[in-house]
């Protein structure tokens, strides 16, 4: 993966990020498992470091999602309020999950991901605002930075009567062996882990000199209050395992965690050709994931999977920091973390960059 690592050192070398993880799967086979630079000043990072994943995380909450359709809980098509009915204030009644899942609900702006309220008080305060002016739920869009996954969450709760963390835990993580990875971790497991002093890896801001360990999201409280559009956290090659069982169907080692057919309405395209309100270009989407949207030949679209990936290419970014990806075409998964945040437009470069990287160091280019 010479170029892989060239273009990661590189970064560093920019100081956009002081390290990174790398994970790649091809045909379900690992071709690379890497840890390049540090955590922190003097410490090399390692594979199995927990980092945030930010919004890579957030198909987490789709495929959950995905699981209570299956099973006869839910319908996509369901109105949000059926299962929250006092959600349905401020016009809020009309929006289905289907809606939340492809960013076409209209309720935007009312939380962010690092909030230190209860979950109880944020999902309040979201059911009480009013929907967008001029909003028309599936017919405009607007990616839902924070509100919307935490009404996912709520939906898991109320359907399940599991918390959202837990109940992620036990029905995906543990089930595709992804021990490390949390979204919300108990505060034992916090410190198990030794926190930031062990195997918890900080995230800095590194558009400023010197860099700047972020605050909320490098603490106990970021790291143990569940945020399901933020704080999943964990070393990068176990969101591959995440991905290569949607790229397989639904399966992976034997364990069935969703059904061929759901998991093709997650990561077949639901939203198409339509102007994004918040990322201001035109972004496809399916169910809590974003599709390659190479198709609209846009050089400056955010949080894409770079010049190389298949057209039905499948995955979801973090802010100013992480990639997952799936392509189907070449039965590729590539998942990778920075440990840096420059800017987005800093970051944009450097999804590109290391996502070609990758597919020309597997002659896939």
């Amino acid at each position: 993966m010479e170029k892989t690592i060239r273009a990661i050192e590189e970064g560093i070398g920019r100081g956009d990020h002081l390290g990174a993880q790398v994970h790649v799967l091809l045909n379900g086979n690992c071709v690379a498992d890497l840890a390049i630079g540090h955590s922190r000043p003097g410490v090399w990072l390692r594979s199995d470091d927990l980092l945030p994943w930010m919004s890579a995380g957030k198909p987490v909450a789709a495929v959950a999602i995905g699981q209570l359709a299956e099973r006869g809980r839910l319908t996509f098509d369901d109105p949000v309020e059926k299962f929250i009915p006092e959600f349905a204030a401020g016009g809020k009644g009309p929006i289905t999950v289907r809606h939340v899942l492809t960013h076409t609900g209209g309720f935007r702006l009312v939380s962010n991901n690092w909030s230190p309220e209860p979950w109880e008080r944020i999902i309040e305060r979201i059911c009480a605002s009013k929907l967008e002016s001029g909003w028309v739920p599936g017919q405009k869009a607007g990616y839902h930075v924070a509100s919307g996954w935490f009404i996912l969450g709520e939906l898991v709760r109320r359907i399940d009567g599991r918390p959202f963390d837990q109940y992620v835990r036990k029905e995906i993580f543990e089930p595709l062996a992804m021990r490390d990875t949390w979204i919300g971790m108990p505060r034992k497991q916090f410190e198990a882990y030794d926190g930031f002093e062990g195997r918890l890896a900080p995230i800095y801001s590194t558009d400023r000199e010197p860099p700047q360990i972020k605050g909320m999201v490098n603490s106990e409280a970021g790291c143990t209050q569940c945020r399901p559009g933020a704080n999943a956290r964990g070393p990068i090659r176990e969101l591959a395992r995440f991905y290569q069982m949607l790229l397989n169907g639904g399966e992976l080692d034997g364990r069935r965690i969703l059904g061929e057919g759901i998991v093709q309405q997650i990561v077949t395209r639901q939203r198409i050709g339509m102007f994004d309100e918040t990322f201001k270009h035109v972004i496809d989407w399916g169910l809590g994931v974003i599709r390659n949207n190479n198709r609209y030949h846009d050089d400056s679209l955010p949080y894409g999977f770079g010049p190389y990936a298949s057209d039905d290419s499948f995955g979801h970014g973090g802010n100013q920091s992480s990639c997952g990806l799936a392509d189907p075409e070449r039965r590729l998964v590539v998942t990778w973390v920075c440990n840096g945040m420059p800017g987005e437009e800093r970051h944009d470069a450097r999804v590109r960059a290391i996502n070609a990287a990758v597919y020309q160091d597997l002659s896939l280019a």
